[in-house]
């Protein structure tokens, strides 16, 4: 694999059904290199695998499709010429799309009530006399509060999410379009009841909202009245579903410390709130059912809740009963669900999933009666177009004896070859089975296709293997880390065609940050390190980041005073190997100033050090960049290797 496949690489978002579980959209977004951008469709798949998919809109920039329950209509978002997406409406017996919202910001993903009739979904309102002309002719922004903006995004604070609802059959839908939310506050994840009387979304509107990780359950009727919280602080939640009887919301959660500043378990875990105002309770009994990043969503059928769950570098569809017994396994095996939709009908429960692999960055599948069915191949065209090398799994032990799980992607021949540990992001996140998303194997691929060995694996803190796994390194992240990252490279430095004096070291985010840190206090082990849109000093970090008061607490204690001793740049001046900073100068959540710092001090003390900076690109460059910057970016990283191992 090489640089330039990213084209490759197709991204398939969350899929919808129609009503009767017949047909399934979804978007279909890829790099393209001679445009420098990406285009994004919509494909239309009979889920009984029946007939090959087949192309629905040309797009170039269309998503987020949703089918109304009938099947008759599919609502989706389509930037306006010259504007922001947009949600139009496109009947399927044939005809055009009818643009059917004017917000200056856009629209947010559709959701139809119960008897397709009308269209829910969230806008952001800016202040007036913002976000329509030139961004210097404004006025200042008034921030208090500690959360005021977003990574690939800019500033919230001026410009808060609101609930919508419209008629979109109506002649002039824009003027039948009701705001039912107010005030200064983000509501997001908005869903219908069974019977179209209310609708249920998340927002912190207490009063710290902003300053702390807390937000709240709500419920409202479609008008917006009756609005009521069913839940009263202590979480941070998402993905609110109704049960079908409707006599409860479903939802994803994580306790929060008694200040609601810091996460108290490291799992994400299923929980329910009863509509009449009972206390919300968790569902999954367990602590060992984290609900995955890579898909971020529940479904409530008849028989329980659909969660997909981490586990082992898989992402697992789950059905959790609702009455608390052990979760049924739907979809497992080598590889991850990144979306699903699901529908009950008269033939049972049919689900339309997007599923990656190792070889695969994703393609859609249909399970109905029990049966699998690929209803795309694109994910083919990598394995058929490039030579992809093998993931190999092993096992360790760490220093105290706790069994680590890792992998290492070999290149062709003999060897010795040179070796690089490449550490994920996150840290609450897992290396697992996929060619695409936050921590995927398709870097490994390049890199080994270009001669080396890379090295990869799950050190405690991640996610996974269990709510203790992921606590464990809570008191100490970096030295509880190093232990465990350093153990999975030993064991793979046990093969005789691995050269241990030729090892280098690298990661982005919290990779960055533990690339840096095994440079300062294990340099012995490496050539040299590449630390990429990392955390080197968790002060300025707290100050800069788009959520860094929250996050610094989470991760590295409530006590600023011992922020220093967690933070590589104190130790910089243990650092004597080469070492590469990538940055990205729009990055809001590892905010430019971490990689000059540390620039900075490397270079004042004679160390060799480069620094890699994007113009205009963001914390997710290396995943949704420019396609130039993706290439670029990789071709650095390669020549930075050539010259030092």
């Amino acid at each position: 694999m090489k640089p330039t496949d990213i084209d490759l690489l197709p991204v398939l978002g969350r899929p919808t059904l129609s009503g009767d579980g017949r047909f399934a959209a979804v978007t279909v977004t890829r790099p393209d290199l001679a445009a420098e951008g990406y285009v994004s469709e919509l494909w239309l798949a009979e889920t009984d695998g029946s007939t090959p998919a087949r192309l629905l809109t040309r797009g170039p920039h269309d998503a987020a499709p949703a089918f109304s329950p009938d099947g008759r209509h599919l609502a989706f978002l389509r930037p306006v010429p010259g504007g922001p997406g947009q949600l139009h409406l496109l009947p399927m017996d044939g005809g055009e799309a009818r643009v059917v919202t004017g917000h200056p910001i856009g629209a947010g993903q559709p959701v139809w009530s119960p008897d397709s009739k009308l269209l829910a979904y969230t806008a952001r309102v800016p202040e007036p006399g913002r976000y329509r002309g030139a961004p210097d002719s404004e006025g200042p922004r008034r921030i208090t509060k500690l959360r005021y903006w977003a990574d690939g995004f800019g500033f919230t604070v001026d410009r808060p999410r609101h609930v919508f609802v419209t008629d979109p059959f109506a002649d002039d839908p824009m003027a039948a379009t009701t705001r039912i939310t107010g005030g200064n506050h983000d509501h997001a994840d908005v869903a219908w009841s069974p019977d179209g009387r209310l609708l249920t979304f998340t927002a912190a509107r207490h009063a710290g909202a902003g300053d702390d990780l807390r937000n709240d359950l709500w419920v409202c009727a479609p008008d917006g009245t009756g609005l009521r919280s069913l839940t009263d602080g202590g979480l941070i939640l998402g993905c609110p579903r109704f049960s079908p009887d409707g006599t409860t919301v479903c939802f994803a959660a994580e306790p929060l410390d008694e200040n609601n500043n810091a996460f108290a378990t490291m799992s994400y875990g299923l929980w329910s709130a009863p509509v009449d105002g009972s206390a919300p309770a968790r569902r999954i009994t367990g602590e060992d059912y984290h609900l995955s990043f890579a898909s971020q969503m529940i479904h409530p059928v008849a028989d329980g809740v659909l969660f997909a769950a981490d586990h082992r570098g898989e992402v697992r569809l789950v059905l959790v009963p609702y009455d608390g017994g052990e979760p049924k396994p739907l979809i497992t095996g080598a590889r991850q669900v990144n979306g699903y939709a699901a529908v009950d009908g008269v033939d049972g429960l049919t689900v339309a999933a997007v599923v990656s692999s190792a070889s695969t960055a994703g393609d859609l599948i249909s399970l109905r009666a029990g049966e699998e069915h690929e209803l795309t191949g694109f994910g083919r065209r990598l394995v058929e177009q490039t030579d992809l090398l093998p993931m190999e799994e092993f096992t360790t032990t760490a220093p105290d004896g706790y069994e680590l799980h890792g992998w290492i992607v070999r290149p062709r021949g003999e060897g010795p070859h040179p070796v690089l540990l490449q550490i994920k992001g996150g840290p609450y996140t897992q290396f697992g089975y996929t060619l695409n998303g936050p921590a995927a194997f398709d870097e490994a691929q390049v890199y080994a296709s270009a001669g080396y060995a890379v090295v990869l694996g799950n050190p405690r803190g991640c996610s996974g293997y269990g709510q203790a796994h992921g606590m464990y390194v809570a008191d100490d992240l970096p030295r509880k880390s190093a232990p465990d990252l350093l153990a999975l490279l030993d064991k793979a430095l046990q093969a005789p065609d691995l050269d241990a004096g030729r090892v280098g070291v690298m990661g982005g985010s919290f990779g960055g940050y533990m690339s840096a840190w095994m440079a300062a206090h294990h340099g012995d082990r490496f050539r040299a390190a590449i630390g990429e849109r990392g955390l080197y000093a968790v002060d300025s970090y707290a100050a800069s980041s788009d959520d860094g008061v929250n996050v610094a607490i989470a991760l590295y204690g409530p006590d600023p005073s011992r922020w220093a001793e967690k933070s590589p740049l104190t130790y910089v001046d243990s650092i004597r190997i080469p070492m590469m900073l990538i940055q990205s100068e729009e990055d809001r959540h590892c905010p430019m100033e971490q990689a000059q710092r540390m620039f900075v001090a490397l270079k004042t003390r004679g160390v060799p050090v480069e620094m890699l900076l994007f113009p205009g690109e963001g914390h997710e460059m290396s995943r949704s960049g420019l396609p130039s910057h993706r290439v670029a970016r990789f071709e650095a990283i390669l020549d930075w290797w050539g010259r030092h191992l």
